[in-house]
């Protein structure tokens, strides 16, 4: 049975309904769309004081910082767990932003039961097939994504008992994954009065039409300064097990659209902890092939914006990116607007870049996010002051950039 509008009429234009973000591919902390180009996350004071005081250098390589919003937990009499954000508790600097629930977000929350399931002590969650193609056609406008028979449930994640999950999905449920444990955690612990306040950041994928994404976690070191010997040692044995002792750069999670499919080819974190540094390189190869052909028309955009952001954290004194993440960002969609409808996939031609309605097709675009764990000189919450650049992090890009290269002349 699906639950009903959480709601009422009086509170639809002071709230908004945050929905699961469906183009998250990594991470673990739950990413939520708050409109269309506003993402939220929960707060936690060390990312707060990182965007507070962000180098203006480095902008333009992180999401514009759009304030702080108040949310709390909604349960109805089905049980339905709904986040609701409060915009009239913003800062004003935030500009308005929409204020009201209108027909046209009658959206995947509105029509998912989050029902407690007895005889378990977690929220178990169906997502019908109809919800997640709603839901995705509306993140993708006009894009027919899901096949009609997909279904999401909390016993079948992303990966099997080795870690493998199928080559070919339809969308990439690492979000509702996310969410689920998000909302179960928080519905667990606090009750509905309690108020929570998230971060407010840019949606950095929402120009894309169908948005190729890479998470990739940079640095030799993911530990915080203010880590546990058990939370320490857990995350150097990660390091030591991946790339990110031997390349300073570990895949976090990916999205790519294939043309010849219709559909996103997804990878997890477990995936990419399990890739050697070959397997890293042909992976990272694989983000840029679209199932017909290598999209070699990325390359050169990728590096020259990867080695300015390389130029950027060499400056950067005292500054350390634990356990932060890079987003590097395409459109799978390289033709024309005009061109071959979605059915003749495999008619889909490799054409030189061209500008459409005044945007460029050949758009790429990279990101630094995540910075719960990043500490400088000067920020409020610094236990430790490190002297120079982030060497690790450095170490990573310079790899990224390398194998990037080789790529591009064939090698």
């Amino acid at each position: 049975m699906v639950g009903q509008s959480p709601l009422d009429p009086s509170e639809s234009r002071t709230a908004v309904l945050l929905e699961p973000f469906l183009h998250q591919v990594g991470g673990h902390m739950s990413m939520m769309k708050y409109d269309e180009h506003t993402v939220c996350k929960p707060l936690v004071s060390q990312e707060l004081s990182f965007y507070e005081s962000l180098p203006l250098a480095m902008r333009q390589f992180t999401p514009q910082y759009k304030g702080i919003v108040s949310v709390h937990l909604k349960k109805d009499s089905l049980g339905n767990l709904t986040l609701i954000a409060s915009p009239s508790l913003q800062p004003e600097s935030c500009g308005r932003l929409d204020n009201a629930i209108g027909d046209s977000s009658v959206t995947i929350w509105h029509k998912c039961k989050w029902a407690a399931s007895t005889g378990s002590e977690h929220t178990r969650v169906k997502w019908s097939h109809t919800q997640l193609t709603k839901t995705f056609k509306d993140s993708c406008p006009g894009k027919m994504l899901l096949r009609t028979d997909l279904q999401y449930h909390t016993d079948s994640l992303l990966e099997d008992a080795n870690g493998n999950q199928p080559e070919r999905n339809s969308y990439n449920p690492w979000g509702l994954h996310c969410h689920r444990q998000h909302l179960n955690r928080m519905s667990s612990k606090h009750n509905e009065n309690k108020l929570h306040q998230f971060l407010l950041l840019e949606n950095v994928v929402s120009k894309y039409n169908y948005p190729c994404i890479l998470d990739l976690k940079m640095g030799t070191r993911q530990h915080g300064d203010d880590a546990s010997e058990e939370k320490k040692a857990r995350h150097i044995k990660k390091c030591e097990q991946s790339t990110s002792a031997s390349l300073g750069v570990r895949i976090c999670g990916m999205q790519v659209y294939q043309a010849d499919t219709g559909h996103f080819l997804c990878k997890d974190k477990y995936y990419g902890r399990k890739l050697s540094p070959e397997g890293f390189r042909q992976t990272l190869r694989q983000f840029l092939c679209n199932g017909n052909h290598l999209r070699t028309d990325l390359l050169e955009p990728i590096i020259l914006r990867l080695k300015a952001l390389l130029s950027v954290i060499r400056k950067q004194s005292s500054y350390r990116f634990y356990s932060s993440s890079l987003l590097i960002i395409y459109d799978g969609q390289e033709h024309k607007e005009n061109a071959a409808p979605l059915d003749n996939h495999l008619h889909f031609q490799k054409t030189n870049c061209t500008a459409s309605h005044g945007t460029n097709h050949c758009r790429v675009d990279v990101r630094m996010i995540d910075f719960a764990h990043t500490t400088f000189k000067g920020s409020k919450c610094n236990h430790t002051t490190h002297d120079g650049p982030d060497h690790g992090y450095i170490f990573g890009l310079e790899n990224l950039i390398k194998i990037l290269q080789n790529i591009s002349e064939g090698k």
